[in-house]
């Protein structure tokens, strides 16, 4: 009891630096590290950025790793469940405890920080970033696979010498910080690249690849394109590496991978989706680039790695009879390829609709994607401060797509998804979408648990 009370109140003083919003740049995550003795120069790292994939991309990596017998930190978010989600060593998040010492060493140095009038009060992400580097530092890991937060040069993961840097992929998103075109975008995330370091990335936006050539010719970067997987039946491509379909299952899927110097035969991961065939690629490129550094990793781990991938929230089927789908879609790119992928992937006769979208989103693009692939629509809202108002939602689908579907407002997203399986028949399918908060807190009311989401 004791212990939970000190985890709610850790939490409660992490998830209050909130209030400090989002601050560009380096200097009070340098600051904080400094304070604490640089922990992590002692560690090795791959930074992923991109806009869409980079969790799936790091997660495959990290179980590859992990499967090859190394110890092995993964600093991803948003969280789904759990805080303690956002860093794990070998597929095991924080301990509470740990976490709570960790905040207690780190609060005296947020407010030396906060009484600097250069630096100012660190924010959340900041302070959450420098935790993480802190317990992988602690924990004597081997390799740490580092998700970007926002963008990619002022981001707080931005301190970090990796052995190598992964940019998944570019699209519009957070235009008011990162740029309002895909190449101030890119230049936002080609700042993850370190001079000499390799360069892999997912990318196809060619102004996007023009603008990572460029920056890779001025450090002096070695630059490896990831190519889209290719349908069953078509001969491999020059290109490599890429992936090719073999087969589509309701739990997942095989594919081959041709890389730059090796093939593997029938491998499964349990992520649906053909984009995450793209984000394997990239894992399994990132290996072949590790395994200069070091890393020998067998064709066995990489089958083993791949197969035992947990990645919750995208396109994840938690039951059937009725199907239900959970996917945190949060931008246009994203919701796309959900729309793409839901038909193909899983069967059903009708498509219930839940969904509930954050403010900041192009509502309009989302909603163009997945609005025709519904046959019943309930609008609701993640428990965030920031999350679109569904009775606002509605209105938009009604006057701009000429919504002819049965469609429900309900802002408790309980009352949303009992109102989803009320209407689903045993053939039926339940979509959860819109955002990685609407699927944590209708996960967490599936399963039975609390979402510590805020």
């Amino acid at each position: 009891m004791q212990q939970e009370k000190a985890y709610r109140e850790a939490l409660d003083w992490i998830h209050g630096l909130g209030r400090f919003g989002i601050k560009p740049g380096l200097e009070r995550v340098k600051a904080m590290l400094e304070l604490l003795g640089n922990p992590h120069q002692g560690i090795r790292f791959v930074h992923v950025a991109g806009t869409n994939g980079k969790g799936s991309t790091a997660a495959m990596l990290a179980s590859i790793l992990r499967a090859a017998g190394y110890s092995v930190g993964l600093y991803t978010s948003p969280y789904l469940l759990s805080f303690t989600n956002r860093m794990a060593v070998n597929n095991a998040d924080i301990d509470q405890e740990d976490l709570v010492m960790l905040v207690a060493k780190i609060k005296p140095i947020v407010e030396k920080l906060q009484a600097d009038p250069e630096l100012g009060h660190p924010t959340e992400f900041e302070v959450v970033t420098v935790l993480a580097l802190a317990y992988f530092a602690a924990g004597g890991v081997d390799l740490v696979v580092l998700e970007v937060g926002l963008g990619g040069r002022l981001d707080a993961t931005n301190v970090v010498t990796p052995l190598l840097s992964i940019i998944t992929n570019i699209s519009l998103e957070h235009t008011e910080v990162l740029g309002n075109t895909i190449e101030e975008i890119a230049f936002e995330k080609a700042g993850v690249i370190k001079a000499k370091k390799p360069l892999i990335t997912a990318a196809e936006d060619q102004r996007a690849l023009g603008v990572f050539e460029k920056r890779c010719n001025e450090l002096d970067c070695p630059y490896y394109r990831v190519f889209p997987p290719r349908e069953a039946g078509e001969p491999p491509a020059d290109q490599r590496p890429l992936s090719i379909i073999r087969q589509i299952t309701e739990d997942g899927q095989f594919f081959d991978y041709y890389g730059f110097n090796s093939e593997q035969q029938d491998l499964f991961i349990p992520l649906r989706g053909k984009y995450q065939l793209l984000n394997a690629s990239t894992a399994l490129a990132a290996t072949e680039l590790l395994a200069e550094s070091g890393f020998t990793i067998s064709s066995e781990a990489l089958r083993q790695g791949l197969a035992e991938t947990v990645w919750p929230g995208r396109l994840e089927l938690l039951q059937k009879n009725p199907l239900l789908i959970m996917d945190g879609a949060h931008n246009p790119a994203a919701m796309e390829k959900l729309a793409e992928a839901v038909p193909r992937y899983f069967k059903y006769k009708r498509l219930i609709l839940v969904i509930g979208m954050l403010a900041d989103k192009d509502m309009a693009a989302m909603l163009k994607s997945i609005l025709p692939l519904s046959d019943l629509i309930v609008f609701t809202r993640p428990l965030l401060p920031r999350a679109a108002d569904p009775q606002s939602v509605a209105a938009f689908a009604l006057e701009h797509f000429n919504l002819e579907q049965e469609f429900y407002v309900l802002s408790d997203h309980r009352e949303a998804f009992k109102k989803a399986l009320e209407l689903a028949g045993p053939e039926d399918a339940i979509l959860v979408t819109g955002s990685l908060y609407t699927v944590s807190d209708v996960r967490a009311y599936y399963v039975g648990q609390d979402s510590e989401q805020s």
